[in-house]
Parts: C-alpha cells; sequence; structure tokens
C-alpha cells in the first residue's frame, strides 16, 4: 500500500475532472454530499473481495464474467417488475452459460446505480434551442426543455434512494428463492416462450431439473445454498466523483477504502486520462475496476493506467472491456493483447460488443444489428485464442422487456419494426429473447 502514501478519498479533487454536471449551486450540492457521507454502504468490503475472488478466476479462465443491464438507469422505471425481468433475463443467460458452456458464471448487473451517463458536449440543439445535455437522471430530466435540464444535486440523493430500494430487492430475490436453480423454467418469460429460443431454453431447463431430480434420488441434497441462492453483483460508471467519494468507506474490518456505491466500477472511455481525476480517485478504492478501450487509445498509455491502478498486479482488480466494433476489432485488438501479454500484466479481457455497433437506421432510430454484435464477439474469442490469451467476459446493454430496439436475431427484427417498442432515451439494448439467442452462441464459444 505505500503507493497510497500521498492518496485519500479527496485528492482526485486537485485534477481535472472531466464529465460532471454544472451544479449550479455549489452550496446545495455540499449539503447533498454531506448527507450522503452518513448513509449506511450500499454495498459491503466483504461482498467486493468476493467478487473480486471470482474475477482472478475469470483471468485465470476458470469462470466467465457476464455483466450486463440498462445502458442508463431511470428514476421512472425503479420498480419490481422491471428489476425482476433484468434479473430474471440475466439467471437465464448465466445458467446457459454455466450449463452449456461448462464455466462458472460471474453475474454484475449494470444496475443499482446507473444513473450518470458521459456526453460528448455539454449543451445540445433541441427544436432550435440549445440546452444542457442530458447527464442521467442523478444529474438532471430527460425531458427536453432548458429547466428540466438544469443539473439538479438532490437527484443524487435520489439516485441513492433508488439504488437501495433496488438492491433491497436484488437481495431479496437472490438469497430468498427466486434464483434458485429449481425455478429456471419459471424464469422464461410468456413472450418467449414460444419462439425458438425459448424453446431451446426450455429444453436445456428440463435437463437441469432432470439432473436436480436425479441427485434427490440418490440422496444427494438439493436444498443447499449453492442451487438455492445465486451471488449477484452491481457495477456502474463511476462518472460523479462527488457521489462516488460520499459513499468511499474505510472497512472497519481488513482496513483499506472501498466504494460502497456498488461492488464493481469502471472507467469510460472518456475518463480515463491519467492524469485525471477518475484514475486519482479510483487507484486509491480497492473494489474491482473496469476500464473501457475504444479504437482511439493510445497502448502505452492503457498500459501505464493500468499499473498506476494495479501496481500489485492482482489478479480481478483490472478488466479491460474492449469496444472496437466488428470492422475494426481486428484492427485493434491483436496489438493490444499482445502488449499486455508482454508487459505480464493480470487483467481480465472482456467483450462490449455494443457500443461501437450502433448506427441510426432509415427510421431515424437509433440502433444494433444482432449480427454485428454476434460477429465483433465471434472475432473477440477467435483472436485471444488466436494470442493464447483468455477471453474471459462479456459487457451487455440488455433489458428483460421486449423491446424492439435492436435489429435482427431469431425474429429478424427489421428497421420498420424499431418503432413498435423502442423505449430506451439512451442507447438500444437486446431484448430478452436476443439475450437469450446471445447466450446460447457464447456458450458454444467458451465450449470451444
Amino acid at each position: 500500500m505505500e503507493h497510497l502514501k500521498d492518496w485519500n478519498k479527496s485528492s482526485w479533487q486537485k485534477y481535472p475532472a472531466l464529465q460532471q454536471p454544472n451544479w449550479p449551486d455549489e452550496e446545495q450540492y455540499n449539503q447533498v454530499l454531506q448527507t450522503i457521507a452518513k448513509l449506511p454502504p450500499l454495498v459491503f468490503a466483504g461482498e467486493i473481495r468476493d467478487l473480486k475472488a471470482q474475477l482472478a478466476q475469470a483471468v485465470r479462465g476458470e469462470a466467465f464474467l457476464l455483466q450486463g443491464g440498462d445502458c442508463s438507469e431511470e428514476f421512472s422505471r425503479c420498480t419490481a417488475p422491471n428489476i425482476r425481468e433484468t434479473l430474471k433475463v440475466l439467471l437465464q443467460m448465466a445458467v446457459i452459460l454455466t450449463y452449456a458452456g461448462g464455466k462458472p458464471v460471474v453475474k454484475v448487473g449494470r444496475i443499482a446505480g446507473q444513473y450518470a451517463k458521459p456526453r460528448s458536449s455539454d449543451t445540445e440543439i433541441v427544436n432550435g434551442e440549445e440546452i444542457p445535455s442530458y447527464r442521467g437522471d442523478m444529474a438532471n430530466s430527460v425531458e427536453p426543455v432548458a429547466e428540466a435540464r438544469i443539473p439538479d444535486p438532490t437527484r443524487m440523493l435520489q439516485g441513492y434512494n433508488m439504488a437501495a430500494a433496488t438492491l433491497n430487492l436484488l437481495r431479496a430475490f437472490t438469497r430468498g428463492g427466486f434464483g434458485s436453480l429449481h425455478r429456471v423454467q419459471a424464469w422464461n418469460q410468456e413472450f418467449v416462450r414460444q419462439s425458438p429460443m425459448g424453446r431451446s431454453y426450455e429444453r436445456l431447463a428440463k435437463q437441469i431439473n432432470q439432473a436436480l431430480r436425479f441427485m434427490d434420488t440418490i440422496g444427494i441434497p438439493t436444498d443447499t445454498p449453492q442451487l438455492k441462492q445465486v451471488q449477484f453483483f452491481t457495477s456502474h460508471e463511476a462518472l460523479f466523483l462527488g457521489y462516488e467519494e460520499a459513499l468511499t468507506r474505510e472497512d472497519s474490518v481488513d482496513g483499506g477504502w472501498y466504494d460502497c456505491s456498488a461492488h464493481m466500477l469502471w472507467i469510460g472511455d472518456r475518463t480515463r486520462q491519467i492524469d485525471g481525476a477518475h484514475i486519482e480517485f479510483l487507484r486509491g478504492v480497492l473494489n474491482p475496476l473496469g476500464m473501457k478501450v475504444g479504437p482511439k487509445h493510445d497502448i502505452d498509455e492503457i498500459l501505464a493506467i493500468i499499473e498506476k491502478l494495479n501496481p500489485d498486479n492482482e489478479p480481478g482488480r483490472m478488466t479491460l472491456i474492449t469496444r472496437f466494433g466488428a470492422k475494426d476489432i481486428e484492427k485493434y485488438l491483436p496489438p493490444l493483447l499482445r502488449a499486455v501479454k508482454r508487459a505480464g500484466l493480470n487483467v481480465l479481457w472482456s467483450c462490449d460488443p455494443m457500443h461501437a455497433n450502433t448506427f441510426s437506421a432509415e427510421s431515424g432510430h437509433k440502433t444494433r444489428d444482432f449480427e454485428k454484435i454476434l460477429s465483433e464477439l465471434r472475432c473477440f474469442f477467435e483472436l485471444h485464442w488466436a494470442e493464447g490469451t483468455v477471453p474471459g467476459g462479456v459487457h451487455f446493454e440488455l433489458t428483460g422487456d421486449n423491446v424492439t430496439e435492436c435489429i435482427g436475431g431469431a425474429r429478424k427484427l427489421s428497421d420498420e419494426q424499431l418503432s413498435q417498442n423502442y423505449q430506451t432515451t439512451c442507447d438500444p439494448r437486446l431484448n430478452a429473447e436476443q439475450s437469450l439467442e446471445m447466450a446460447f452462441q457464447i456458450a458454444e464459444m467458451i465450449r470451444s
């Protein structure tokens, strides 16, 4: 911990902090943060250490990371049905990857805190008027009028409360029997059930039920926590640093500082400046960290950031989430793999096949093509195999709802159908059926 002598949870304030809202009332902003700093932590240091240990297994190829959820959570969608449906599709994907892929799956949601979003500009033009950009529900409202877009610090307190409510329900579901392997068939949604993917999932669920019945028959108990409970972790992009600092606490058991807003935090492509506030803040907390890496990266800088964030080269601490796009992954991923391997750095390699495959359809909707997403994933696995490195995880924007936001998939959703149920205020997400289809495809790649 020698390298943390000059770090404290406020030291980031001496560095340039990008992507922070322009809070109009500094006194109110500070009061809100003081209130949040006195509230209980959302997650606990012991849970964070558990996640890090599981991610260390994925670094070695002994487990696989599944990270997914909304692009940007909305306060209005913090309801029991929405939380349940997102959890349900992630549990379904995890069971497919575990059973068909043959590896334990580390389940991490983009949930219970993904309320802030980076933007390329502080303002945008709406109906001919220049107004502040929407920076996520924790800063302002998506409503396209100037007054609603003024950043309001009380929304951070609301974000804390929404995250607490979400986590409360997730803990109840995952510890209270909803996540039990005895319920795998009950996770299948009605709108998915009759689809090709739904039928494939039903077959797999029946095989699991038969295996459980066999265990019961020969006297092996199936009411153990391993079969009845699920470990589910939370994550979000660590963007608004005042909020993250307010939830950073010193562990009373083992010491060390943990950002207790989520189990895992990631740093975006726009905020990973080596001399910036985000890197300064995150180098001192002991959570597992993700870092998005897009086409506009400098390999030497990436290596330097990894060494700054993980000077002890601890497996499970750093996850590199690559987002190059189907057409560019073959150009950018191999040199990065070779450089990290040459430097002997322990990182978990994860693929975000969503962000760089976004385009505007003729209908005007922002969308992604299922085939392009799958193509980037296949390339990700093949390039790792070629380099002798471990393809250790995937990172998706998805929902359990029957949305029509990404084209393609088994039902061949077309451009014309996007308007049927296009709900996102941010980026297009895979729906439950497309998510299952993706999971079956990934399971085959893991098994290879």
